[in-house]
This record gives C-alpha cells, structure tokens and sequence, in this order.
C-alpha cells in the first residue's frame, strides 16, 4: 500500500465497503458523541467521515487529535448506520472504521478556523491565507479560475492563435500608471521596468511575421487597490492578430468569451451577440462607459421640456451655459414621496444640492404628475416628459442639470443606485458589450494640455492622409477625433481595452506630437517601436481581457482577492511574505542605489 494513501478523501463510495484502506489529510472538523470519535477528514478532493470507539486501538492517539492536524488512517470502509447518511457528501454513504492514525503534522493553535467559513478580518485571511484557502468557499474559487483559464487556452487555439512569453524585465514607458523599477547591477543608475502590459512586445511579435499570438500575461502597475483591482500584479488574457479590421478582432474574441461564460455561469443567461454602444451614446444613455445593461433605466436628454418653462432654476442653467443640458433618469415603480425624498436625501450625500423628481400618481382618469418640478413645470409639460419617458401610474423621475462633463458621473451613479433600491437589476444574468469610438485625445485642464485619451498606440479613426494633415492647433477638431478602440463590458464592469494599432511610423509620430511629445522624448521612449515600424509592419489589432474580473464574475463576487491565491492588501503589503521589505546594505551598495527617506510634507 501507499506510504501516505490508497485513495483520497473524496473517492470512497458504497462499493468500496468491507475494503482497507489508508487515507491521509486535515482534521476539518472533530466529534465526540458519547464516547465515539467522529473525524471529518479533509484534503483536496473532498471529504471522508473516519470513527474511532474505544475498542479501536486507535483510539488513545484519536483523543490527541485537533483540529488541522495532519493524520494518516488506515481502516474498513463501511456503511454508516442508517439515518446518518449524508446525501451532500460524495462520501455520503460510508466512514472509515480507524485501526490504525500516524500524525504527520500537528498543528498549533489557530488564528483562524476553517471549519464553518466564519467571516474574519481582512488582516488575518491575508497574513494567514494559507489557512484561508483550505476553507471549502476560496478554495473551490481557486480551482474554478483554474479551469477557467484551461478553456480560455483552449477556445484560444481553437480559433487559431499561439500561445508565446513576452519578456518580463523590459524598458519603463508612459501606459498610463507608475511602473514597478527594477535596478540594475550591471548597469548603475539604470533601471528595468516590470511590463504594465505586453503591448509593445506583442505588436513586436506581429512585426515579426507571427500572426496571432496570445499568452495569460502577468502584468505589473503600481496602482492603489480597489475591489475590481488587484494592486500591484494582474492577470490578462492578452491577444494580438494581424491583417484585421475591429470587426476580425470582434469575430475572433466574442466566441471565446461567450463560450466561457456559457460554460461557468451556472445556467445564468448570457449575452448571444455583444451589442456595440459608441462611448458618447454610452455616457448619454447610462452615465458612464461600464454600463450595467442589466440594469434597465436608459436615461434621456429632456432639455427642450425644460428651456422657457416655469421651472425657473433648470430653464435658467439651459439659458446660462451652450453646452448645458438636463437629463432624466426614469424610475419605474418609484413613484411615491418616501422613496423620492430618500434620493434626493442620497443625493445630498453623495455632495450634491439635490435631486429633482416628479413622480406620477393616477387622478381620476388621467395621470398626473407631483411634487415642486411638476408644480413649476405646468401639466402639459409634465405630461410630455410622462409619455417621452414611457411612465404611468406609480413611477417616478430624477433629474441632473448643468455640464454634462461635470454631472455625468452622479447622473450614472443615480441610475445604479436607483436600479439597486427598486429591485430593478436582474442579478442572475451575464450582460455584455462592447464599447466603442472612444475619443482619441482629451483636454487635460490640470496642464491646460491635449492628452491622449486611451490608449497612445491606437489607430485613429481617420484616413492617414486626413490625419497627417490635421493642425495640432485646432483644438475643436483634435478632441472630435475617434480611434477604433474598444472596451469590453459586463456587468458594469470593465474587463478589457482593445485597439487596431497605430502601425505607421508617420501617424505614430503625428499622434504623439499632438500630445505634446517632443521627437526626442518619442524617439527615447519608443525607438525601438518606432524603427520596427519603418521596417515593414501589418495592420494589426488586439485585446487582453482582465481574467482576474472574469473569475470574479463568474464565481460571484465582489472583491478580486477572493479569486486570487496570494492577494496583496490595500496599501499593496503582502501581510505573508513580509513584502515589500527592506534590504541589506550589501545589496544596495551592489546595485548602487543610496535609499532617500520622504522629505518634509
């Protein structure tokens, strides 16, 4: 027989009574009814019932057992007694009478429990995540990222790409974050960069001749944390194809994506065909480019209602400003005072004045709006706004005024929030999209500077001739620019950014003079890029959604670190591994770097 096992703790079954066995792995969980030990023995595959009475001459080292000791146990399968079956265990149906238990690990006092999944401090799961992921909730999490990330692989090839690896230690460049430095021993005062993301190393690999490539990249910004966003490190399935259009990429990335939903969602629907919504009608319609198509309020501009009527403080900010406008955000089933007051009181929360509604209540045989904007506006109006919106008896509407620019935000946080409150978002579905025609640059008022605003490799959605010949000063025309990039969307949240790349020297450089990149800085920062270029390139275009945000999805949660083996905490601290850590002054004085402390705040 095996040292440590003849079977796991999850392959026993009926047929296996009256058969010897050895099992090895974790006390889970530890009953003394009467005088009779009951063990829970745990490892990776399941679970197994072992009993122990004093008639076995195991029984003395059973009584020492705590709980995720480390045993081996060697015993007869048998049938549990009837009444005792347990139909939710694979297991169910037998236990392990114990001849013989050898401890191979004792263990200590815990400072946390696995057993019964108990909700602990954030802290602790992290500095002890070793004992965090043998609870039965991570631990099957894990394992689900794991085969996800098996079918992407597979759907990859089956749609023709290659899996390479793209080099780690690369060159720092501007991607939008602060790069994690690695110093040099062998070259002082130089530094290499931990990749943000394989972009340029994959439109390398399509320079080269190779003609779709993919890999699950590691990639490295020195970001603070949020729930959707790891600190630190991620993960992306990141893909590039050549000879494509925006619709090839579409055609290539939605099979593989719907088809992973399809297979782990549980039976939950998903989107058949991704719809495609411009970024301008994104932010229009929902407030924000991460829409929550479950959610189905679609807000709309109600401007002309409002320009010259009687009520007085929007007719006033539509008469103030060109660009000012006044949305509304319909609220089916929302029509009462109690729940418009706590809006508006949400509102006033959320550091806003308040928030304007009227809701709709049926009089006699009309239906009829209330509260002081349907007072102000006159029944006509209101009755207009009613029927544009498509409201009736028992619903209700918000509305958000000014520069859209300003109040975009609020406006989608409104819709969210009052999707949430009426119950009007369908939980137990995957809604995707795609999101398209991002503005290729933006006005950065902190600099007074034109940025750009996405991604700098991006082709712009314009002839090349056109493009060459646009004047860096005409600003209007500048920040009117599309590029073909792209997002991906589900469930309001983001899970990657795609482009057709910039593959042309000239535009690259127009691009960048645009945003203000002197020839130098473009030459230092992306030379290599630049001369591969100019050597023959392809059209080419590519993606790299987040499989971090993918697994968080499909697992049903809401914080990344439920999905990741060995998370970092807010202030990117691995509470395990002690990281980051000082060093010696050896290694320093190897790597010629004298350390600064921070300077008076």
């Amino acid at each position: 027989m095996h040292r440590y096992r003849s079977h796991t703790c999850g392959a026993l079954r009926a047929s296996d009574i009256g058969s010897e066995v050895r099992l090895s792995g974790w006390c889970h969980r530890i009953r003394d009814h009467g005088g009779v030990l009951f063990i829970d023995l745990r490892d990776h595959y399941g679970l197994t019932q072992v009993v122990a009475d004093p008639d076995s001459a195991a029984f003395k080292v059973a009584e020492t057992l705590r709980s995720e000791w480390v045993v081996r146990v060697d015993g007869k399968v048998r049938r549990r007694p009837d009444g005792t079956e347990n139909p939710d265990l694979a297991t169910g149906a037998v236990e392990v009478y114990v001849r013989e238990i050898e401890v191979l690990g004792p263990a200590g006092e815990l400072p946390m429990p696995v057993f019964g999944e108990q909700d602990y401090p954030e802290d602790i799961r992290l500095k002890y995540r070793f004992l965090d992921l043998r609870r039965e909730h991570l631990h099957r999490n894990i394992m689900k990222r794991g085969a996800i990330i098996d079918s992407l692989r597979r759907r990859m090839r089956e749609q023709g790409f290659f899996e390479f690896q793209t080099p780690i230690l690369t060159a720092s460049s501007p991607e939008g974050a602060r790069d994690y430095l690695v110093p040099s021993r062998l070259h002082p005062g130089k530094f290499y960069a931990l990749p943000q993301a394989p972009q340029q190393f994959k439109q390398l690999i399509m320079i080269s001749g190779f003609d779709r490539y993919f890999q699950i990249a590691p990639c490295f910004r020195d970001e603070d944390a949020r729930a959707d966003r790891s600190p630190g490190e991620f993960y992306q399935l990141d893909l590039e194809m050549s000879f494509v259009t925006q619709e090839d990429v579409f055609a290539a990335v939605e099979p593989v994506l719907r088809g992973v939903f399809e297979e782990f969602s549980e039976g939950k629907p998903v989107t058949r065909k991704f719809p495609r919504i411009p970024y301008g009608e994104a932010l229009a319609r929902y407030g924000t480019d991460k829409p929550d198509l479950r959610n189905p309020i679609v807000m709309q501009d109600v401007s002309e209602i409002f320009r010259g009527s009687g009520f007085k403080i929007f007719a006033r900010i539509l008469e103030a400003g060109a660009g000012a406008a006044v949305w509304a955000v319909p609220a089916p089933r929302g029509g009462s005072r109690a729940f418009c007051d706590r809006m508006n009181s949400w509102a006033q929360d959320e550091g806003q004045p308040g928030l304007g509604y009227i809701f709709y209540a049926r009089d006699g045989e009309a239906v009829a709006g209330r509260g002081p904007v349907a007072n102000n506006l006159g029944p006509e109006r209101t009755d207009q706004l009613r029927q544009m919106l498509g409201l009736d008896d028992g619903d209700a509407v918000f509305f958000v005024a000014g520069a859209p620019q300003t109040f975009v935000k609020f406006a989608g946080a409104a819709r969210t929030k009052i999707g949430e409150e009426l119950g009007l978002i369908e939980k137990d579905r995957f809604d995707l999209c795609w999101i398209v025609d991002f503005p290729m640059y933006e006005w950065n008022e902190e600099e007074k500077k034109i940025d750009f605003s996405h991604n700098p490799f991006s082709m712009p959605n314009l002839p090349v001739t056109e493009f060459l010949a646009l004047d860096p000063a005409d600003r209007e025309t500048i920040l009117s620019l599309k590029a073909i990039q792209y997002d991906i969307v589900c469930n309001g949240v983001e899970l990657s950014s795609g482009a057709i790349r910039n593959h042309r020297p000239d535009v690259m450089r127009k691009a960048f003079a645009i945003a203000g990149y002197d020839e130098a800085v473009l030459e230092q920062k992306f030379g290599g890029m630049l001369h591969a270029l100019s050597l023959g390139a392809p059209p080419h275009g590519g993606i790299a959604p987040g499989i971090d945000r993918i697994v968080m999805l499909l697992c049903g949660e809401e914080n990344l670190r439920e999905v990741v083996l060995f998370p970092m905490n807010q202030r990117a601290e691995d509470l395990l591994m002690g990281a980051p850590s000082e060093v010696s002054v050896r290694q320093l004085r190897e790597l010629h770097i004298r350390v600064v402390g921070p300077g008076p705040q």
